[in-house]
């Protein structure tokens, strides 16, 4: 991910250097520097529900921000490592937030999540695919905690292979493979059987 405006990546590696250390003044820093990038993040993510949307970008941002000053002891690996983790943060609220429909109204407005590529279609879903997959994620993590740390990064924070290689520890071509090995797991998982 490239900087935005003329701000430095340095003093976002730094901050989040600083808050690692307890400085929780170098957190709140670091909103006027990521802030754009969360918006792109929360739109992507937002885009995927077409009707009966209850958060905004804006919102969206700032209730994964406030998720993230909340933890405590976060190792902050580095600005890419602080996006995958807003993007986990995003993900989680939005979730809550299927969970919360489906319990008031069956149905809903999402778009289904899919896991055949980038460029598939998409098809209308409800708050219980949303549900399903987050759930599926969570066994997934369970199996492999790499799995899925790549998924959150790449679905859900737009990361490329490069970023989530550097943020793992792990090379590119590695990242791929579980990639691709994430992607079939978790389609069987939600899909089953069924869209083939």
């Amino acid at each position: 991910m490239e900087s935005t405006g003329s701000r430095p990546t340095g003093d976002v590696t730094i901050l989040l250097a600083r808050a690692r250390e307890g400085d929780r003044q170098a957190f709140d820093s670091l909103m006027p520097l990521v802030y754009e990038e969360l918006k792109r993040v929360a739109g992507r993510e937002l885009c995927r529900e077409r009707r009966s949307r209850t958060l905004d970008c804006t919102s969206l941002v700032h209730e994964a921000y406030l998720k993230l000053a909340g933890e405590d002891g976060v190792d902050w690996r580095g600005r890419a490592h602080f996006y995958c983790l807003a993007a986990r943060a995003m993900r989680q609220i939005l979730v809550d937030h299927a969970r919360r429909r489906a319990a008031a109204k069956r149905g809903g407005g999402w778009d289904r999540v899919t896991l055949r590529g980038r460029e598939a279609e998409r098809r209308d879903a409800d708050p219980e695919e949303m549900l399903a997959l987050d759930d599926a994620l969570a066994r997934l993590g369970d199996l492999d905690a790499r799995l899925r740390e790549i998924v959150e990064c790449k679905f859900f924070g737009g990361m490329t292979d490069a970023e989530i290689a550097a943020v793992l520890g792990v090379s590119t071509r590695t990242v791929e493979r579980d990639w691709a090995k994430a992607r079939a797991w978790l389609y069987r998982e939600v899909y089953g059987d069924r869209d083939r």
